[in-house]
């Protein structure tokens, strides 16, 4: 294909991939996949990573994970036609996650606070189960981080996400990923050794 070629077939097709006849290419807020191929789409995410979000929020501190996960793929189907490709459904979703968990940890905060209940939730019988001796260490000593350093090196070291990810994520600067992850570190550190 000649250069002149190549570019007037890049004029022609917008970013979006489609060709310019489809009336998809013309809609800016759609993802690209008409309803069944959505649904499609959005059950294959659900398969391949519920049990990563699961985790996530369990890692971040939610007691109601699997409520926080149903509640993240409910406003990723009804946001949908809001993504710009259907490759924004991922960090969108880790988002999503991340934000109700913050929230329903703030919720607790006030309750906590407001009533006579016992302030230790219990967690399930299975969750304890599965887990080792050091990796209960490791989620006692994340629960003792400030939200922000829990998010921070939750999304880093364990999704392995890079710097634009987890600010996109978390709604903050790269900066201050930086700097949150820095301090949770170090907070870690000192938490992990006093165990010691």
């Amino acid at each position: 294909m000649t250069a002149t070629r190549q570019q007037t077939v890049a004029e022609a097709e917008p970013a979006s991939g489609l060709p310019a006849s489809d009336p998809r290419a013309c809609d800016p807020r759609a993802p690209g996949l008409p309803g069944d191929e959505r649904e499609t789409a959005l059950t294959a995410l659900f398969e391949r990573h519920y049990t990563g979000m699961l985790r996530l929020a369990v890692l971040l501190g939610a007691d109601d994970a699997e409520d926080i996960v149903a509640e993240a793929f409910c406003e990723l189907h009804r946001r949908w036609d809001r993504l710009r490709t259907a490759d924004a459904a991922l960090p969108y979703l880790r988002s999503v996650v991340c934000n109700l968990t913050r929230m329903r940890l703030r919720h607790l905060q006030v309750v906590r606070k407001h009533t006579d209940l016992s302030a230790n939730l219990e967690r399930s019988a299975e969750s304890v189960a599965l887990l080792r001796d050091d990796q209960k260490a490791l989620v006692q000593a994340l629960r003792q981080l400030s939200g922000r350093q829990r998010e921070a090196l939750v999304l880093r070291y364990w999704l392995g996400l890079g710097e634009s990810d987890i600010a996109a994520a978390m709604g903050i600067s790269c900066g201050s990923v930086k700097a949150h992850t820095s301090r949770g570190m170090a907070a870690l550190n000192k938490i992990m050794q006093e165990r010691r």
